[in-house]
């Protein structure tokens, strides 16, 4: 029986992935969590054979959450579950351990194989991302795959219309700090100003969200 974890912050997709997996009998579902805390301290205190994962979550990012579990448990596979194409996370997510990425667009059996395949230690990733590290020799290609998780949400935010204050807030840093963000963001995409992020965003499909 594989022992899984749902971390999501909407309890209806929580919901229905119970129902989903209730109807596979190697599957059961014995932990849920709504925030990024939450699925950290039941990680900590509950016998995991998989996690499944939101990219969104309140508290801790995803990816913050993913990066802790890897660190504390490295062995314990985590399948990201996001409403994100593969083309904004998905190397991401798999350059910080997790073992799979699928979207919520992934039909329920291709969902329940996922979670098995995982299960057995196996790292799954797009056909597209694929060919992309083919292609590359294992090199990053996209200039923002080259900035660190809170350079990318500084630049997703910023790309929303969020002055540097509300990003700040949102972020629990200081004004200060996000302006430092800001610089470097330009300077590693090549960009001199505000409305070049927001252009640089669409051209390159990136969602203006954190």
């Amino acid at each position: 029986m594989i022992k899984v974890l749902i971390a999501d912050d909407h309890a209806v997709v929580r919901e229905g992935f119970r129902r989903m997996i209730e109807n596979d009998p190697e599957i059961k579902v014995v932990a849920e969590a709504e925030n990024g805390i939450e699925t950290l301290k039941l990680v900590r205190s509950v016998n995991l054979d998989v996690v499944v994962l939101d990219m969104s979550m309140p508290e801790m990012s995803g990816l913050d959450v993913l990066k802790q579990i890897k660190s504390e448990f490295p062995d314990l596979p985590v399948l990201v579950f996001s409403m994100h194409p593969e083309e904004q996370y998905e190397q991401r997510v798999l350059q910080a351990g997790a073992n799979g990425y699928i979207t919520k667009r992934t039909k329920p059996l291709d969902v329940l194989q996922a979670i098995k395949d995982v299960a057995k230690g196996k790292v799954l990733m797009s056909d597209q991302m694929r060919q992309k590290i083919i292609k590359s020799k294992g090199k990053l290609e996209a200039p923002h795959l080259r900035l660190s998780d809170r350079e990318f949400q500084v630049l997703k935010l910023t790309a929303k219309g969020l002055r540097a204050k509300e990003i700040g807030y949102y972020l629990k840093i200081s004004e200060k700090t996000v302006t430092t963000y800001r610089s470097r963001i330009m300077q590693k995409l090549g960009l001199t100003s505000t409305s070049e992020m927001v252009r640089y965003c669409i051209e390159n499909n990136i969602e203006f969200d954190a």
